[in-house]
């Protein structure tokens, strides 16, 4: 393993946990729905930017899977980020 990815990986944790738990506690503490959104969509990116690495070098996936499966959540996170920012939001 390369050392200088690993820690640029666990960065990448790092910082999008940060930034989808205050997305979580914004929800939490002011009922805003886009908030759930990004935070959720945050997730998602999260986990994909780091599961490739995973799949690949640990459970022995190949790369053409691995990197199709992580570019799959990435693209979901995306997309659920887009709703946050786009989508209709209910009043109620």
């Amino acid at each position: 393993m390369h050392v200088e990815l690993v820690i640029a990986k666990v960065a990448t944790v790092l910082l999008g946990t940060a930034i989808s738990v205050q997305a979580l506690r914004g929800y939490r503490r002011h009922g805003s729905e886009p908030m759930l959104y990004l935070g959720v969509g945050f997730l998602f990116v999260t986990v994909g930017s780091v599961l490739e690495g995973v799949l690949f070098d640990v459970l022995g996936w190949d790369l053409f899977t691995a990197g199709a499966v992580q570019t799959s959540l990435v693209a979901v996170g995306m997309l659920v980020v887009l709703y946050s920012l786009f989508g209709e939001v209910s009043t109620s």
